[in-house]
């Protein structure tokens, strides 16, 4: 039997293979003493102006037959409402690098248009702006997340914005804003400076760009905000390690509060595979990439812990999910994807990655909000699904700003041909009201993973669950049948004298709740 030590601080995560699949699991629970909070912000969303996530997605307009308010649909405002969600990031991606934000504010009429040339090549008429999206964000409670232009702007216009969102006083900044209708500013804590600057973003060197990342912060102020806004770099691609190292080394701990890093679990970026009809040969290369995370979260926090003893820089995974081909019929330029049970697995496995990592990873991002990519939403004119990770994101809210709980154990193996993979991940908590939760993810296919837990010493009397499976992998949610993949109570557990015992099925998601 095979074990991977991941050591974090007071976290310790144990996660083995183990070839008897029907055999018990132990899992223990490792001492909680200085284990950190698990940010709400890990359960962060993303909205790029890209195919149908803004406009037809978000915005409809204020004519629109469709309900909404400020042109946005009442029914997705109230969805993630309900999701908690803590933040979200706009307008890009890719996009942000081309997006002058003063197009985007003033009189609608006047306003000039812009081509998409990432996705699709669409004119588009900029009438959501940066108006729309904070005043969307204030009424969801959520904290804006903004990527500024670094890739096609100007330095002045970066620290405008930042003026423009933020200044209480009186400037040429703050005095258009008001202008515009708005008196008091939004207060705009979370700035990406540019994004994937590696790529899309300007196709730069490590060094060029820390060099470019110091030059931009320096005149973004941080007045009017509590504690000073947060700034994040554009952070590396899955494995450039050398890309974290010459950040770390190079740019100075107080001009820096996070550095980002992008991981989709795409099995060929040349061929995705399809976005509902694949195979399992298919699936288990999807759930191989998706393991990835885990490796690398731990060899790029060993960077930075090499730089950053404290831990005062936080990783951020502002981009992640499952990518596939688009549906058929749709633009490729668009992103559109079906949801299917493979990305409740994609989504349990990530988040409880980032649980357990919570001492170093403070934000992520899934990608992306509405009909794009790994969605929790997706709509269809005035119709509006929930998906299959909607769910998965809704269950796993109980692990918002809660304490982790540290745990121990040899997971059974998911074996396919001549490979194997974890097939259980776990994460579990406790909330400001002493209540426990314990999230499950079983990507096997075919077997279920029983494992026990002695909950004795946290001295519950009362557990319940919830559980999220379908009949088959490629199950989801349609306009016709929206509600296929839901929730359902959970009660196939034994429970006496501390003592749990649990079988998960076959590719689900299960949360446990104990109280007191």
């Amino acid at each position: 039997m095979d074990k991977h030590f991941l050591k974090s601080g007071a976290i310790l995560i144990l996660v083995g293979f183990s070839q008897l699949i029907s055999a018990q699991t132990k899992i223990e629970i490792v001492s909680i003493e200085n284990a950190p909070i698990i940010s709400k912000h890990i359960y962060g969303h993303f909205a790029e102006h890209l195919g149908r996530c803004i406009y037809e997605g978000f915005y409809v307009g204020e004519n629109s037959v469709i309900p909404n308010s400020e042109g946005v649909r009442i029914d997705i405002i109230e969805a993630l409402k309900e999701l908690q969600i803590p933040n979200l990031r706009w307008p890009g991606g890719c996009f942000a690098d081309t997006y002058h934000w003063m197009d985007g504010i003033g009189d609608l009429e006047k306003r000039p248009t812009i081509v998409n040339t990432w996705w699709g090549g669409v004119t588009e008429d900029n009438s959501f702006g940066t108006h729309n999206f904070l005043n969307l964000c204030e009424e969801l409670g959520a904290e804006p997340y903004l990527s500024g232009n670094v890739g096609s702007g100007g330095v002045q216009e970066l620290a405008d914005w930042v003026q423009y969102t933020n200044f209480k006083g009186k400037s040429p900044m703050s005095d258009l804003r008001r202008e515009n209708g708005k008196e008091e500013p939004w207060g705009v804590k979370y700035w990406g400076i540019g994004n994937e600057a590696w790529g899309c973003g300007g196709n730069m060197r490590p060094e060029y760009y820390a060099d470019i990342y110091k030059k931009y912060v320096t005149f973004m102020s941080d007045a009017d905000v509590e504690g000073g806004i947060y700034k994040i770099a554009s952070g590396a691609s899955n494995d450039d390690y050398n890309w974290t190292e010459v950040l770390m080394k190079n740019i100075p701990k107080n001009m820096l509060q996070g550095v980002a890093l992008h991981h989709y679990s795409v099995i060929d970026w040349g061929a995705k595979g399809p976005d509902v009809n694949f195979d399992e040969e298919t699936y288990f290369k999807t759930m191989k990439e998706s393991w990835l995370m885990e490796e690398l979260i731990v060899k790029h926090t060993a960077i930075m812990d090499k730089y950053d003893e404290e831990k005062k820089v936080d990783l951020i995974v502002d981009e992640w999910g499952g990518w596939y081909e688009v549906s058929e019929g749709t633009n490729p330029g668009f992103l559109y994807q079906q949801n299917t049970m493979r990305d409740a697995m994609i989504a349990g496995m990530n988040l409880n990655i980032f649980n357990n990592h919570a001492d170093r990873v403070k934000m992520a991002n899934l990608a992306q909000t509405v009909n794009v990519l790994q969605a929790v939403i997706l709509t269809e004119d005035e119709k509006m699904i929930l998906t299959p990770t909607y769910h998965v994101m809704n269950m796993y809210k109980v692990h918002q700003d809660a304490t982790l709980i540290p745990l121990s154990f040899d997971s059974p193996s998911y074996n396919f041909k001549e490979e194997s993979l974890p097939a259980l991940t776990v994460s579990a908590s406790k909330d400001k009201n002493e209540e426990i939760h314990i999230s499950f993810t079983n990507i096997d296919t075919k077997n279920g993973s029983t494992v026990s837990i002695d909950l004795t010493d946290l001295k519950l009397k009362n557990i319940m669950g919830a559980i999220l499976s379908s009949e088959s992998l490629q199950d989801h949610n349609t306009f016709d049948n929206p509600n296929k993949i839901e929730p359902k109570n959970f009660k196939d557990f034994k429970f006496n004298k501390g003592m749990l015992e649990v079988t998960i099925p076959p590719f689900s998601v299960l949360v446990l709740e104990g109280k007191k």
